[in-house]
C-alpha cells in the first residue's frame, strides 16, 4: 500500500475516533457544551474521507458555493427539463419568528400563499434525475463515507456517472473529449429525496410568489 494512501487512512480512522466520543459526549452528559466538539468532528470527518478518496483516485463530494440555503423539513423539490432546458424548484428554509416549538406549518404547493422559492437553471444540462433514495437510507448511498453530505449543494469529483455517459458517447464518429472539460456532476441532498444532474453550470433565481405562480413561469421558459 502507497504511504500516502496509507497515512489519509490512518488520519480517517482517528477523525472516526474522535467523532464517536463526541457522539458518547452527547449522549451520556448533553449539557450543551459537547456540540461545538461534535461538530468539529464531524466536519473533520468529512474533510479526511475527501482526502482518502483523492489520494486513491476515487470519486467523492464537496461542498460548493450556492446563494441560499433550502428548507430542511419540506423543500418538496420539482424538476421539470426538456431537450434543451433543465428547472429545479424548491422551498427556501425560512425562520418563524413566533414559533415556539408546540406546532408544525404544513407546507401546501396548492396553496396561493405566497412564500420564498428558489429557481434553479441548470445549464448545458445532459441528464437529470430526482428521486430515491431519501435521508433516511442516506448511509445506504454509494457515496456515503466520502464527502457525502446532506441537505448540501454538492458537486461529485472524479465522478463514475459522468465517465459511464462519457464512455457511451465515445463511440460517436464526432466524439471529442475536450468538450466534457467543463461538465460537473452537481448532488443536493433533499429530505425526502435527491437530486443529481450532469451540466457544465447554474444560475439560481429567488421569487416571493406562490409555487402555483412559480410553475406557471417555467412552463413559459420551457416553450420559449
Amino acid at each position: 500500500m502507497p504511504t500516502i494512501i496509507k497515512h489519509y487512512e490512518d488520519k480517517l480512522s482517528q477523525a472516526k475516533a474522535r467523532l464517536e466520543k463526541a457522539s458518547l459526549a452527547i449522549r451520556t452528559s448533553n449539557t450543551g457544551n459537547e456540540w461545538p466538539e461534535f461538530d468539529q468532528a464531524s466536519k473533520n470527518l468529512l474533510i479526511c474521507e475527501r482526502e482518502l478518496a483523492i489520494s486513491k483516485n476515487e470519486e467523492y463530494a464537496d461542498v460548493i458555493d450556492f446563494p441560499v440555503v433550502w428548507d430542511v423539513g419540506a423543500p418538496l423539490p420539482h424538476l421539470f427539463l426538456n431537450d434543451h432546458k433543465t428547472y429545479l424548484i424548491f422551498y427556501i428554509k425560512s425562520v418563524d419568528p413566533n414559533w415556539d416549538g408546540t406546532y408544525t406549518t404544513m407546507v401546501n404547493t396548492a396553496s396561493d400563499k405566497v412564500t420564498s422559492l428558489a429557481l434553479v437553471e441548470f445549464e448545458h444540462c445532459i441528464s437529470a434525475k430526482l428521486g430515491s433514495p431519501n435521508d433516511e437510507v442516506f448511509e445506504g448511498h454509494p457515496l456515503y463515507g466520502k464527502g457525502l453530505e446532506l441537505y448540501s449543494p454538492m458537486e461529485i469529483i472524479n465522478s463514475n456517472w459522468i465517465k459511464e455517459i462519457q464512455n457511451i458517447n465515445s463511440v460517436h464518429s464526432n466524439y471529442n473529449p475536450e468538450n466534457w472539460k467543463n461538465t460537473k456532476h452537481y448532488f443536493f441532498g433533499f429530505h425526502d429525496n435527491m437530486f443529481e444532474c450532469i451540466a457544465r453550470s447554474f444560475k439560481v433565481e429567488l421569487y416571493q410568489t406562490s409555487f402555483k405562480s412559480l410553475l406557471n413561469i417555467v412552463s413559459e421558459k420551457l416553450v420559449n
